[in-house]
């Protein structure tokens, strides 16, 4: 078919896709937000965080490789609990996901050029989408090195704390915020996991689907749990939960406290390029889900055309670029993006109830089961705005597709 894309991503390309979504997404954004809520016990919220976004990449991993169809959760969702799931998730996804890319691109424009952060950002999306439809793999390679940077920077900064006389095991603790202030902020900290599906997303680009997805994602996922490991108790060792909950820049105040204040430049060009890498993986993720949702008539199919020389999804990217473009350029999202992890959490939630149906081994089974009951846990312990927000854009996605059902039109 015209409308199909070329798999030319192996295991490697898809773990980077995966690393520079998820590097990129959390550790500069959600450490200080999570340790307001988790406070002494960043750690234990970490460690459940890490735990449902294990069991939610089991699940996914499963699925792409019986389905390696462009669309991740929202193609898992319609062929195994029906089209209703399916469109629920991708809407969520997409809604979401989009919120995601300008806020990603906003912090890009206020580490360059604070005061003129929305022509940054704007800016910014041009060049990515610009970059995205040059074709996949390019796309990955440009990844690849933004990944290499970002790594190196978080290196310096683990290794300049660590070392530092200021650190100090005892600021790894703290007070105790209760069950509900944990689980607050692993729901905070499940958005910076969220990346691997970036590799789902890609799933029909992806060589040997059955192979690779079900080796990248778990890999991609380790790393990071690794690389957040190690900067939080770096980060931690220095500046304390109470201190890191009050900070905007943490990683640079961290180095700075650290006796090393030549290396904040660095941080501010690492929180960049991570922000670049992850607004490139999110532009990818979010076409290719747009790519699947008009394939099956619910968004315009003018979308589903895939480009005969560069086989990628160029409608729906530019499409996807424009509007990211336009609210980075206009609104500034940075601070009413929670129903994100809201909307991530409600995807995964569908991709572990679709992994349950797949009949698999007990152990199978209770790695879905334990996944689709953290993401609810985790969903109703967010903010109460983070929930409410959320709640009313996948009902107003469930109105929309009713209300197109009972005209007849879409799948």
């Amino acid at each position: 078919m015209d409308n199909e894309l070329r798999r030319t991503l192996g295991v490697s390309d898809a773990v980077v896709v995966g690393l520079g979504a998820m590097v990129g997404a959390g550790i500069f954004a959600a450490l200080a937000p999570a340790a307001r809520a988790a406070g002494g016990a960043l750690l234990a919220a970490l460690a459940v965080a890490a735990l449902v976004a294990y069991c939610n990449a089991r699940s996914s991993a499963r699925l792409a490789a019986r389905y390696p169809s462009s669309g991740g959760t929202y193609v898992y969702g319609r062929e195994r609990l029906g089209p209703f799931w399916g469109y629920l998730a991708g809407w969520g996804f997409v809604v979401g996901k989009t919120a995601s890319c300008a806020a990603m691109a906003l912090t890009v424009g206020a580490y360059v050029w604070p005061g003129r952060e929305h022509v940054v950002a704007a800016l910014a999306v041009v060049a990515v989408t610009a970059a995205g439809c040059g074709g996949v793999r390019k796309s990955a390679r440009t990844a690849r090195l933004i990944v290499v940077a970002v790594l190196a920077v978080l290196a310096a900064v683990v290794v300049a704390c660590l070392t530092s006389g200021a650190a100090q095991s005892g600021r790894l603790g703290g007070t105790d915020p209760g069950a509900v202030g944990v689980l607050q902020g692993a729901g905070l900290l499940f958005f910076a996991f969220a990346g691997y599906a970036r590799i789902t997303t890609l799933g029909e680009e992806v060589r040997d689907p059955e192979r690779t997805i079900p080796r990248a994602v778990p890999i991609a996922l380790g790393i990071a749990l690794c690389v957040y490991a190690a900067v939080t108790v770096a980060v931690l060792s220095v500046l304390g939960a109470d201190v890191l909950a009050g900070s905007t820049a943490p990683l640079a105040d961290a180095v700075r406290a650290a006796g090393w204040p030549a290396l904040v430049p660095v941080v501010r060009v690492g929180a960049v390029l991570a922000a670049l890498g992850s607004l490139l993986a999110l532009v990818l993720g979010v076409s290719r889900t747009v790519l699947a949702m008009a394939r099956d008539g619910h968004l315009p199919r003018p979308l589903a055309a895939v480009h005969p020389g560069r086989q990628v999804p160029h409608r729906a990217e530019a499409a996807v670029g424009a509007v990211v473009a336009v609210l980075a350029a206009t609104v500034d999202l940075r601070g009413a993006i929670g129903f994100s992890s809201f909307g991530v959490l409600a995807y995964y939630a569908i991709a572990n109830a679709s992994a349950w149906t797949l009949g698999s081994a007990v152990k199978d089974r209770a790695v879905a089961a334990v996944g689709l009951s953290g993401c609810v846990l985790l969903a109703c312990a967010l903010p109460l705005v983070s929930t409410v927000t959320g709640v009313a854009v996948l009902a107003l996605g469930a109105l929309s597709y009713g209300v197109r059902r009972r005209s007849g039109s879409g799948s």
